[in-house]
């Protein structure tokens, strides 16, 4: 197939092709950013091929990788042809606590607690000191903890292509770039930032900014109305094409949004809300799943059963063990068809909070969720947990987030990019 490039298109290329084989070694990071439909994936796969690289084989030497900060985000390239991983699974492995360790810390907590009343008063501040800190140790210690790799094939690669990368943080970029291996990163300066601190490869500035619009048609409403929402221009109410709307929530129930596609909002509180009215309106009453079609969305990576962050799943033949609060156990169906061999446990919790929302329940059922599938109902999801993703169809509820109006100008705009070709704005 040709590709017609255009002028800064092409441009891009030899400026990528320029710094990898001339200036790479005094300037580790390149950044291509470009806003939605500008052509990165495009411009990134010209240029690798114009540098002869391949991608990196497992066990292989020499070769480019290809890793993403999400999970579905790694997902969606690999089914694109690009094999991918996550930045987690490249650079970390695990450590968590061993049961032996934590009932150690557990004993040890429990006899200084116990022996208190009978110390003297020095030895009792001394005491006090160590409880605390076994305090603070027993409420992290279900906390994985992720340390570097040392045996990453990453050590082995020539060159590394980050994607999807504002929501990468400065500690997180800091390990990568512990490795030495030149970095080319593409991003969307438009797009949200980390829960937590700033994106620290789109805080600097880039090598190449990619203006024109070359995804869809040029004059694509999708992409209209996303450009609004990033220069902070209001959205007209009312049809902006066939298949793009801009409404009013207070006109639109549960039931019609479960027409509408994916659902995506800006709070955890708004998502548990419209997701008990949604499945309601779809027709299941239960508090937790029954395996009769409920949208089941997995929240947390489970790599040895191939369950990623963001994946839709089916669940069949749910039960509930009598005297068990914390799990259920169901057959397991992945969005791309895929059965999980053996029946699997799931937790609750995610589920129980949709009910009564307590934000001490993770923190008080740790010991439970640990090899526990984590899941929740996945009719309305936050913009956070869809980066990464492209849905045929989205309902955009805007719940008013953001406490800025850059904030609020970016999730609105990760909102609507979410979408391939449908889009309904809830205002």
């Amino acid at each position: 197939m040709t590709i017609n490039l255009s002028d800064m298109q092409a441009r891009a290329i030899t400026a990528i092709r320029d710094w990898y084989e001339n200036r790479r070694g005094e300037q580790q990071i390149f950044r291509l950013f470009g806003y939605a439909g500008s052509g990165k994936t495009t411009i990134t796969a010209l240029a690798i091929d114009a540098l002869g690289f391949e991608p990196m084989t497992p066990g292989g030497l020499g070769g480019v990788l290809f890793a993403a900060f999400t999970g579905k985000a790694a997902l969606v390239m690999t089914r694109k042809g690009t094999p991918a991983q996550t930045i987690h699974s490249l650079i970390y492995r695990v450590s968590e606590a061993t049961p032996e360790e934590i009932a150690r810390v557990t004993e040890d907590l429990a006899a200084l607690r116990r022996d208190l009343p009978r110390m003297g008063q020095a030895e009792r501040d001394f005491a006090m000191t160590r409880i605390a800190q076994l305090e603070l140790r027993l409420e992290d210690i279900h906390q994985p903890k992720f340390l570097i790799n040392e045996q990453s094939t990453l050590r082995d690669a020539d060159l590394l292509v980050l994607d999807e990368v504002s929501m990468v943080g400065a500690d997180m970029a800091h390990d990568l770039l512990a490795f030495g291996k030149p970095i080319l990163v593409l991003g969307d300066p438009g797009q949200l930032p980390p829960i937590k601190g700033l994106g620290f490869f789109t805080e600097a500035a880039p090598d190449v900014m990619l203006t024109e619009v070359h995804r869809q048609a040029g004059d694509s409403a999708i992409l209209r109305l996303a450009t609004l929402a990033r220069e902070g221009l209001p959205i007209p109410p009312g049809a902006h094409d066939d298949h793009v709307w801009k409404m009013s929530r207070h006109d639109v129930g549960p039931a019609q949004m479960l027409q509408g596609g994916q659902v995506i909002c800006g709070t955890n509180a708004t998502r548990r809300s419209l997701n008990t009215a949604m499945k309601r309106a779809a027709g299941f009453g239960a508090d937790y799943p029954t395996g009769s079609g409920e949208k089941i969305i997995c929240l947390k990576n489970r790599h040895d059963l191939g369950l990623i962050n963001g994946m839709f799943l089916t669940l069949t033949d749910v039960r509930q063990d009598p005297g068990d609060d914390f799990a259920f156990s169901a057959m397991v169906e992945t969005e791309d068809g895929l059965s999980i061999a053996g029946r699997q446990s799931f937790w609750r919790g995610e589920y129980a909070d949709h009910v009564a929302f307590d934000p001490e329940r993770g923190r008080r059922e740790w010991q439970v969720r640990r090899g526990l599938i984590e899941t929740s109902w996945g009719y309305a999801i936050t913009c956070h947990k869809a980066q990464g993703s492209a849905y045929p169809t989205v309902v955009v509820f805007d719940d008013g987030f953001g406490r800025t109006a850059a904030d609020r100008n970016r999730w609105l705009y990760t909102a609507i990019t979410r979408a391939e070709w449908g889009l309904v704005i809830l205002a």
